[in-house]
């Protein structure tokens, strides 16, 4: 087990607008209102309200609406389920009854409820509210084993509640295991400004791979075989199959002359998608929930768990246009058995019909980012003094040759949660005897910016892209590797002699998740300003279920000193009606619990 600390660059204390919320009978002041103010037009979204405009800073100042939206999710399990492409699925998991759940929308400011209802028969539950930094709030961001335990079957529940400090696009998915691919996902969409003006929200348009297999018979597979191709890919929740036609495609309809902004999300487990709207252009700006200074492109490539707001505009000849999914990269970063997963970009007044141009496929992005993105409000860090050490290095690898035969480690560990002993457990109770098996990483020192190189199994026999996600921050892409295609099998260890020049500290590219490349390295940063446990994990399901992980145990003492007794009371409950559960589970605990299965012992045993 290793104990980290490194930081630099001390910064002055940011203060973050959380606490209580206000009632509607309280005094109100300019800046209470349920939205945007009379600013916010199809011609100025740069404006918000009095006092509020892209350029404030969300960490430093937040709205104060005095609003509270409320939602409730029940998740259920249905056997022999008709999929939206016709395939009858074994086994599926809903939220409210769909396969995707509601879209959970606020203002700037506002603070959200969700009370999670866990109908499922034997799986328990955490729900992670992803990109939400949670200041204030870590014990609600919903790593099971981490910050809570899991939500037991049968009717357990809990209320979640953080505060829509962040605005933009986002979304939620169960971090019990792997079950978040068997459907437990859904959108988050925070109205905020924009870095440029646009006349229709189209709102989210999420995408998702999708298996005929349940999520948990995929994760025993991957533990001994590579990944397979999913079967089909899903653009708001339907899509066609690729030979019988079943189904339909999404459509999304544009008004001719107006400017639209789309909020795509890619919510897969394992694929990462290339998406390009034939005849059009997208305009970025925002990635993650990191405004942006709009920036152009006819393709972009969406890591697992990443977004990107969109502006397109309506102007090309009305008519009917494919929205297309490509794979890039070699297939290194996922493929589909659907050769061409589309959707249909519909102008108001045209023919329904069929799109007739195919379009070209775009440029390979080989799995890496665009470091091209310009944060609106800048973060600047000091990069040129920069030392490897081992107290800032991940060294990420995969372990070839045991039971199960792959094992994805961090600092030479694979993380492997207790649920029924979350590390938040031992946080509250003073306890620094942690686990080797929670790859803690911990991190002390107020408001200072943090370095960490993470080098991609270099010397291991082959090496595979990962797409990093940090919870409880937002990180600074301080650099990476030389862009190279994944299959090249070229390995780069971060070299400060030929690498320093590589670095950027003024206002790189900030956001959630980033490409780590394959066998080179990626230099992130982020600011110990919000104390919590939280996970930096590869998004892709089946690495984070074997155990690619750290948790970040951010300023430990601060964090137990300032949680609510309230949330310490919920936290308890919980954890007393798990561990109630858990010794009459059927089924064992076969991953790391982050990202149980259903099919009886005997079976995985055998199969």
């Amino acid at each position: 087990m290793k104990f980290l600390t490194y930081a630099t660059t001390l910064l002055g204390t940011l203060t973050a607008v959380v606490g209580a919320v206000p009632t509607r009978s309280g005094t109100k002041n300019k800046y209470i209102r349920d939205g945007p103010g009379p600013c916010h037009t199809p011609s100025n979204r740069a404006c918000w309200a009095s006092g509020f405009d892209i350029y404030t800073d969300y960490e430093v100042n937040t709205p104060n609406t005095g609003v509270t939206r409320k939602y409730t999710l029940t998740l259920t399990e249905e056997d022999n389920w008709t999929g939206p492409d016709g395939v009858v699925k074994e086994k599926i998991m809903l939220v409210n009854g769909k396969i995707m759940g509601p879209t959970i929308e606020a203002n700037w400011g506002d603070w959200i409820e969700v009370n999670v209802i866990n109908n499922l028969l034997t799986n328990g539950t955490s729900i992670h509210w992803h990109g939400i930094h949670q200041k204030g709030s870590n014990l609600h961001d919903g790593a099971n084993g981490v910050t809570e335990c899991p939500i037991p079957p049968n009717g357990g529940q809990r209320t979640y509640r953080f505060r829509a400090q962040q605005y933009g696009t986002s979304w939620y998915h169960s971090h019990f295991s792997a079950q978040y691919g068997n459907g437990i996902v859904g959108p988050i969409v925070i109205h905020g400004p924009a870095s440029l003006p646009y006349d229709i929200d189209l709102g989210p348009f999420p995408l998702v791979d999708y298996y005929y297999k349940s999520a948990d018979e995929l994760v025993h597979h991957t533990q001994s075989n590579g990944p397979p191709f999913s079967d089909n890919v899903l653009f708001n929740g339907t899509g066609v199959h690729p030979q019988t036609g079943h189904g339909q495609y999404a459509k999304v309809t544009l008004t001719p002359g107006k400017r639209h902004r789309l909020r795509i999300i890619n919510m897969s487990t394992e694929n990462h998608f290339q998406v390009s709207l034939v005849g059009h252009q997208f305009t970025v700006i925002a990635a993650d929930m990191v405004p942006v200074h709009s920036y152009n492109t006819d393709s972009l490539f969406l890591a697992v768990g990443q977004r990107y707001d969109v502006i397109i505009d309506a102007s090309p000849t009305p008519g009917n246009y494919w929205f297309n999914v490509t794979f890039g990269g070699g297939f290194a970063c996922g493929g589909s058995l659907n050769p061409h997963p589309a959707a249909i970009f519909h102008y108001e007044g045209a023919p329904d019909a069929l799109p007739t141009n195919p379009g070209v496929t775009p440029r390979d992005h080989n799995c890496l980012d665009t470091l091209d993105l310009v944060p609106v409000v800048p973060r600047n860090v000091q990069v040129n003094q920069f030392v490897k050490k081992p107290e800032n290095t991940l060294p990420v690898e995969l372990s070839i040759g045991g039971t199960p035969l792959f094992v994805w480690k961090v600092n030479g560990s694979a993380i492997d949660v207790d649920w029924g002993n979350p590390v938040l457990q031992y946080v509250m109770d003073g306890n620094t005897s942690y686990r080797q098996a929670d790859n803690i990483v911990e991190v002390n020192g107020v408001n200072q910016w943090t370095y960490w190189l993470i080098e991609n199994d270099p010397n291991g026999a082959f090496s595979l892209p990962h797409p990093m996600h940090l919870h409880g921050h937002d990180f600074l892409i301080v650099g990476r590797s030389p862009d190279v295609p994944p299959g090249s099998n070229q390995r780069y260890n971060f070299d400060p002699a030929t690498d320093i020049y590589r670095l950027r500290g003024q206002n790189p590219t900030r956001r959630d998740v980033a490409m780590l490349p394959a066998g080179g390295w990626l230099l992130l940063a982020f600011r110990t300003d919000n104390p919590g446990a939280w996970l930096l994990h590869c998004h892709i399901a089946w690495h984070v279920s074997g155990g690619l992980s750290v948790d970040f145990l951010e300023r430990p003492d601060d964090l137990r000193n300032s949680i609510p007794q309230h949330d310490k009371d919920e936290f308890n409950r919980v954890c007393n009606e798990w561990r109630t559960y858990w010794p009459n589970n059927p089924y064992p605990k076969i991953d790391s619990g982050l990202k149980h299965r259903w099919v009886e012992e005997s079976e995985w045993l055998v199969r």
